[in-house]
């Protein structure tokens, strides 16, 4: 009880100090306009599939995505992608061990998230709560026509999992112009998350 509490009480500051940087972003935000990326907009139906592998999660994922392990210099064991062909789109998921460092992990993803302030119109964190699953953690809504990652999450069991997830484009978009994508993609990520389990033993 005492670790879940501690978790709560650092997802709480987390969302207290990004909805204190939401307030302090300027109602209108000025950026340097970037040629525009264009998509045909051809949404399949959403059937999901899981994800069970040598990694120490599993969740669901689209028909239409695809597991692509990190092969970076940077990733380390158990980082892989979610990547949409179709769509020029990636969720990049990065995992770490909890050990006695979980609020440094979520102070991590917050910096992460509020990198996008210059030229964000507004950063919007949720709770998640899933504690049939015991995943915890928040989510990012970040909105603004020239915003890198829209979508981000980083969630836990409190005591030995950590997940950070971002969504990005293989693109320089116009983020309007891609609104339907984007949203049809977070209904993914959420799915993802609902799904998401923790393995104790890995296969």
């Amino acid at each position: 009880m005492k670790r879940q509490n501690k978790i709560i009480i650092a997802i709480i500051v987390a969302f207290v100090i990004s909805v204190i940087i939401y307030i302090a972003i300027p109602s209108e935000v000025d950026f340097v306009p970037k040629p525009r990326g264009f998509f045909r907009i051809d949404l399949p139906k959403k059937e999901y599939h899981l994800f069970d592998s040598a990694y120490p999660y599993t969740f669901e994922i689209p028909q239409y995505a695809q597991i692509i392990p990190d092969t970076e210099k940077r990733a380390e064991p158990y980082w892989l992608n979610v990547d949409f062909p179709k769509y020029k789109g990636r969720i990049n998921i990065s995992y770490k061990k909890v050990n006695k460092n979980l609020y440094q992990y979520f102070e991590d993803a917050r910096t992460f998230a509020n990198k996008h302030i210059a030229k964000a119109t507004n950063i919007d964190p949720e709770p998640f709560n899933s504690p049939e699953n015991k995943v915890y953690g928040l989510v990012y809504d970040i909105q603004g026509d020239g915003v890198a990652s829209t979508y981000q999450f980083c969630v836990t069991d409190s005591s030995k999992h950590f997940i950070r997830g971002a969504l990005y484009f293989n693109i320089i978009p116009n983020n309007d112009s891609l609104s339907p994508v984007i949203d049809f993609i977070k209904e993914d990520i959420k799915h993802l998350l609902k799904t998401l389990k923790w393995k104790e033993k890995i296969k």
